[in-house]
């Protein structure tokens, strides 16, 4: 299995969760690692469910998915 991490870069305006940069979500073995995510939005984390699920399956070099390096909520 892969390990994802969603990290904050950078936060424009106000976070409702209160985001703060270096904040991460950590998803590992299909689940969220509570020992290393600080805090989980839902609304970020359902926009960013598509590209996780992505990240979870093995694509060629080429695919799209392996450039991408920014998502925004």
């Amino acid at each position: 299995m892969y390990k994802v991490i969603l990290q904050v870069i950078e936060c424009k305006g106000e976070c409702p969760i209160g985001y703060k940069i270096g904040d991460k979500i950590v998803i590992e073995d299909e689940q969220l690692n509570l020992k290393e995510t600080n805090k989980v939005c839902l609304y970020a984390l359902g926009g960013f469910l598509p590209y996780i699920t992505a990240l979870y399956r093995d694509t060629p070099v080429e695919d799209w998915i392996n450039r991408k390096e920014e998502l925004q909520c």
